[in-house]
C-alpha cells in the first residue's frame, strides 16, 4: 500500500466579496500567488459549506467542519474549545467564555462607549497576561475564575453558569455603540458588573499607560462571549485512521486539535496576524510529517484579522505571503519526498465590505502529486471555483473526499 501523507492548508477569512477599489476583484483575484495557480490547474476545485444553516458563521463551526466533524453534533461554543487548548479542565457545570480585551470610547457611561477594537490593538501576550492577572486578582470569586490565553484573546470560567444567554462577537460590532450589543438573558447582569468594573480596573494600569505612550490602543475592558460547555469530539485517528498535528497560533484550532486527540505544535514567532512567522510554521509542518504524522493541519489566521480591521491591501499581502512562505515552502520540502496530497481553502470568509464573518461557501482545491493538467486556465479564486459545478453542501464531507474515503 502507498503511504501518502496529508496537509490541510487552511487561510482564515482569506475568502471575500468583489471590492469596487479592486476594480470588482477580490483579494484572493488580486494576489500574486502563483503556488496556488499552478496547483490549481492539475487540482479538484469547487465550492464548500464549511458553515450548516442556521449556525454561527465563526471559526469554530467552520473549522470543525473542515476537520471532518459534524458541528450539529459536536459543537458546544467557541471558548470551551479555547479552554481545552490553554489546559483548563472543565467541569459537567462549568460553562466558559471568550474574555477579549477591547478598546471602548471613553465615555461617562460604560453602556454609552463605543467599540473602537476589538483586539486592543492586537495586545502582545507578555501584555495582556499582566493585565489578565489585575483582572483575575480583583473579580474572581467562587465560581468565577479568569485564565490568560493569547493575545486579546482570554478565557473566564463560570461554574453553574447560564447558557441561554445573548452576547456578541465585538469584530461583530467594530465601530458601532455597544449598547445593543451588552449582555442579555439570565445571567447577564454578572458578565456586566464584570464588564463594567475591569474598566476602572484596567484605566491606569501601567500596561495602558505604557501603550499611550507608544501611540498603541489600550485595553480599557474586557469584552464576554462565546459561551458553551466541554466539548466532546471524537478522536481523529479512531475516525480517519490517521495520525494528525495542528499548527496554529490560536487557542480555537489548536484545541479542537488537543480535543480530537491530534499533536499541537508551538512555532516560535507565530502570532496570529500578519507579522506571524509564516515560514516556520511550513517548516514545522514539515517537520511533523517527517517524523511520522500522516496528516499536518496547517492554520494561518492573518486574512481574517486584515478582513475584520478593513485592511485591503494587507489582506492581499497575507495571501501572498501563504502563497510565498507557506506553500512554496511546504512544496520544496516535500519534492522527492513521496506521495502527498494538499487541500487548500478558507474557514469562511471575512468580507472587508463587512468586517465579520459570513456563511457563504468558499472554495477549495485538492491537489494530488503527480496529478495531470486538468485545467490550463485554472486559478484559485472564488469566481474560479464557484464555476467548476461542485458544491459540497455538508462540508463536513470534505474530509473523507480529501483522504479518498468517499
Amino acid at each position: 500500500m502507498i503511504e501518502v501523507k496529508y496537509i490541510v492548508l487552511l487561510g482564515d477569512g482569506m475568502a471575500d466579496w468583489p471590492l469596487d477599489e479592486l476594480g470588482g476583484k477580490t483579494p484572493l483575484q488580486v494576489a500574486h500567488k502563483p503556488n496556488m495557480d499552478t496547483l490549481a490547474k492539475r487540482s479538484l476545485m469547487g465550492m464548500v459549506k464549511t458553515v450548516p444553516d442556521g449556525m454561527p458563521a465563526g471559526s469554530d463551526v467552520a473549522n470543525l467542519s473542515v476537520f471532518g466533524f459534524n458541528p450539529r453534533e459536536v459543537y458546544t461554543g467557541r471558548s470551551p474549545l479555547e479552554a481545552v487548548s490553554m489546559g483548563i479542565r472543565l467541569s459537567d457545570d462549568d460553562i466558559a467564555l471568550r474574555c477579549n480585551l477591547v478598546t471602548l470610547s471613553d465615555t461617562a457611561a460604560y453602556q454609552d462607549a463605543t467599540m473602537l477594537d476589538y483586539s486592543a490593538g492586537e495586545i502582545t501576550t507578555e501584555e495582556a497576561s499582566e493585565l489578565i492577572q489585575a483582572i483575575a486578582q480583583a473579580l474572581n470569586r467562587e465560581g468565577l475564575s479568569f485564565y490568560p490565553g493569547v493575545s486579546y484573546r482570554h478565557c473566564l470560567v463560570w461554574n453553574k453558569g447560564p447558557l441561554d444567554l445573548e452576547l456578541t462577537p465585538p469584530h461583530d460590532i467594530s465601530g458601532k455603540p455597544i449598547r445593543e450589543y451588552l449582555p442579555k438573558g439570565k445571567g447577564s447582569e454578572v458578565l456586566l458588573d464584570l464588564m463594567v468594573k475591569s474598566r476602572d480596573i484596567l484605566k491606569n494600569h501601567p500596561v495602558n499607560i505604557r501603550r499611550m505612550k507608544k501611540g498603541l490602543n489600550p485595553a480599557t475592558s474586557i469584552w464576554l462571549w462565546g459561551q458553551g460547555k466541554r466539548p466532546a469530539i471524537p478522536l481523529f485517528i479512531e475516525k480517519y485512521g490517521l495520525c494528525g498535528a495542528v499548527i496554529s497560533a490560536v487557542d480555537l484550532i489548536r484545541g479542537i486539535g488537543k480535543a480530537s486527540g491530534m499533536h499541537t505544535v508551538e512555532v516560535p514567532g507565530a502570532t496570529g496576524n500578519i507579522h506571524t512567522n509564516f515560514k516556520g510554521k511550513a517548516m514545522a509542518a514539515l517537520d511533523e510529517l517527517k517524523s511520522g504524522r500522516d496528516l499536518v493541519y496547517i492554520h494561518v489566521e492573518a486574512p481574517d484579522e486584515c478582513g475584520h480591521q478593513g485592511l485591503v491591501q494587507e489582506k492581499i499581502r497575507s495571501i501572498e505571503l501563504i502563497d510565498r512562505e507557506v506553500l512554496g515552502t511546504l512544496l520544496d520540502g516535500l519534492e522527492g519526498s513521496g506521495d502527498y496530497s494538499i487541500l487548500i481553502l478558507p474557514d469562511h470568509p471575512t468580507p472587508i465590505a463587512i468586517r465579520t464573518h459570513c456563511s457563504d461557501p468558499v472554495p477549495f482545491m485538492i491537489y494530488r502529486s503527480g496529478n495531470p493538467v486538468v485545467d490550463e486556465n485554472a486559478v484559485y479564486t472564488e469566481a474560479y471555483a464557484s464555476g467548476k459545478d461542485l458544491l459540497i453542501e455538508k462540508g463536513y464531507t470534505l474530509m473523507d473526499m480529501f483522504l479518498g474515503n468517499r
